[in-house]
């Protein structure tokens, strides 16, 4: 017969001092030695290694890479392409770790990002590069929640904060080591060893997950919600689409785009319909019943959407309108991740003093005051000037990423660790994809616009292309020494106001997650008694019925042998 918990309400009892050295003391199950959970950790570590290592490597790479293969007009695919994948796999991920465990998903995640990663560094076209890439979101979408989520597993909210601070540093380290490594590789090697570096990392971080990993037992009895599953994707997938071919290339009113929106709409409704029936739902929609996990993931999504888009149109900017190498470019993103760094161990080690609302109130002005700067950089901008932005930027970001999650995984139940952790992931990550996209149509629009005000009249029309990307390439390719020089610097003006424009967005879109911090109530994080249900305090009711003598009464939850 299973094992079963009661409360039991106990009154008139005085704790003697080995109950209070016991409670001191809490049983941390099969990972209560520090080693084992540091071997654990290293396992997690070398994932998020390999996942956030591939985003900054190719980063800087790929205006190279789009060079050689072609297909300009498919550059934003690179990134929408993944992050589509991401978009997918988060949710699926995230609840198949609560039922079979974390470690199946997580090695079936690693193993697709490297299937990916080798199939990447053999593409010799536009198109073939997109689909491994769209292999790899599929493999990075469930590494990150997964490793979040088992740290949760390990540690309760009081010790959270810093393992997560130090997670959050290999992540800094990674996007600062990854933007250096792509540019150094573009310049000395092939662009194909951007995507085989993460072939021995990965192997790695294999090897020692297969060793260690946290054991779960899930109710695996209900049904999994495969209708569930399916409307979201059909949800997600036609939205994002249309956010990427709307106003580029289909019309806003084309058949295309207003088909796609139906389609998106009417499986949003479905998708709700059936979540509120199922058994065992992927996105269970009672979660947003708690205003911290409702208003973290607004946050996380508004965030992702000012910040993301501009990351992934920066090196362009660095590189075609300041004129760095890719090389340079790679090293003047790292103080972007050096102040991510800074504020993620900062609030990692002090979350436990300080609380995590703080945190949430200082990071979006950060970013926000960042990202104005840096839309006051011109062609003849000093690079300190740009590395001081960044790292101002970086600040605001780490203040707030893993705050948000902490501070609903800190309110709701162990056993939906993983679904939280991932479904707040998701919305990260779709902040991110509406950003690439939207800021990016916002920018040809404006670089339409420049190049009329900029070029001699009639000159816009000689142009093959005004796509940013496109000018972006042509720019940095041998065919710029034949334009004439007065064209060209026009040419460079119209992409600097163009990019330095969206960075202005960009802020304006960041100061509105603070909106969503404010709001945001600030509880005190749980013990690890508290976190694994071993005691359930009742300080509200015990403070207003106090026992006899003034013996304040406690609920402690009791397990029943086995076998009774």
């Amino acid at each position: 017969m299973k094992n079963k918990l009661y409360g039991v309400i106990m009154f008139g009892q005085k704790k003697s001092d080995k109950d209070m050295a016991d409670a001191k003391q809490p049983d941390t199950g099969e990972y209560k030695k520090s080693w084992s959970r540091v071997f654990i950790m290293i396992g997690l570590a070398l994932g998020m290694l390999l996942a956030s290592l591939d985003q900054t490597v190719v980063g800087t790479s790929l205006p190279t890479i789009v060079g050689e293969l072609g297909g300009m007009s498919l550059f934003a695919w690179l990134f929408t392409g993944y992050m589509l994948a991401e978009v997918l796999s988060i949710p699926v991920a995230g609840k198949m770790s609560d039922r079979y465990g974390r470690k199946p998903v997580f090695l079936a995640g690693m193993g697709l990002f490297i299937g990916g990663s080798i199939l990447a560094g053999m593409s010799n076209s536009m198109d073939m590069l997109i689909i491994c890439r769209f292999i790899q979101g599929l493999g990075g979408g469930a590494i990150m929640p997964v490793s979040m989520a088992t740290v949760a597993d390990l540690y309760a909210p009081t010790e959270r904060g810093k393992i997560q601070g130090m997670l959050g540093a290999i992540f800094a380290i990674a996007m600062v080591v990854g933007p250096f490594l792509g540019g150094f590789i573009i310049d000395n090697a092939d662009w194909r060893w951007v995507f085989y570096v993460n072939i021995p990392v990965g192997v790695l971080a294999i090897l020692v997950t297969s060793l260690k990993f946290p054991k779960m037992v899930s109710d695996t009895s209900k049904r999994i919600d495969f209708p569930g599953m399916v409307t979201l994707a059909s949800t997600l997938v036609p939205a994002l689409l249309v956010m990427t071919w709307g106003g580029s290339t289909y019309a806003w009113d084309s058949i295309e785009v207003i088909g796609l929106t139906v389609l998106s709409i009417i499986s949003l409704v479905a998708f709700v319909l059936i979540e509120r029936r199922a058994a065992d739902p992927i996105l269970p929609l009672h979660l947003f019943r708690e205003p911290i996990f409702t208003l973290g993931s607004m946050g996380l999504l508004i965030f992702s959407v000012g910040l993301f888009g501009v990351i992934a149109f920066l090196p362009m900017f660095l590189q075609a309108v300041i004129g760095m190498s890719a090389t340079s470019s790679g090293e003047t993103l790292i103080p972007l991740m050096v102040g991510v760094m800074i504020t993620m161990l900062a609030s990692g080690f002090l979350l436990k003093r300080t609380g995590y609302k703080i945190w949430l109130i200082i990071g979006p002005p950060l970013s926000a005051f960042g990202l104005f700067m840096l839309s006051t950089l011109h062609a003849g901008s000093p690079q300190s000037d740009a590395v001081l932005y960044l790292i101002i930027t970086g600040m605001g970001l780490g203040a707030v990423m893993s705050n948000y999650i902490v501070a609903a995984q800190n309110v709701v139940s162990k056993k939906e660790m993983g679904v939280v952790t991932s479904s707040m992931t998701l919305f990260r990550a779709i902040g991110g994809t509406i950003g690439v996209t939207v800021l990016g149509a916002i920018v040809n629009s404006r670089m339409v616009a420049e190049l009329g005000n900029n070029l001699p009249a009639g000159a816009i029309a000689t142009l093959p292309t005004t796509d940013v990307n496109s000018i972006g390439g042509l720019l940095m390719s041998p065919l710029a020494s034949s334009i004439p020089t007065p064209v060209l610097e026009a040419i460079r003006l119209s992409l600097s106001n163009s990019i330095t424009y969206m960075f202005l967005i960009g802020a304006g879109i960041v100061i509105f997650g603070l909106l969503t911090s404010v709001f945001i109530r600030n509880v005190s994080l749980k013990t690890a008694d508290e976190y694994h249900e071993r005691v359930v305090p009742q300080k509200e009711s015990a403070q207003s019925n106090p026992g006899q003598d003034g013996i304040v009464p406690e609920i402690m939850l009791v397990q029943e042998p086995a076998g009774k």
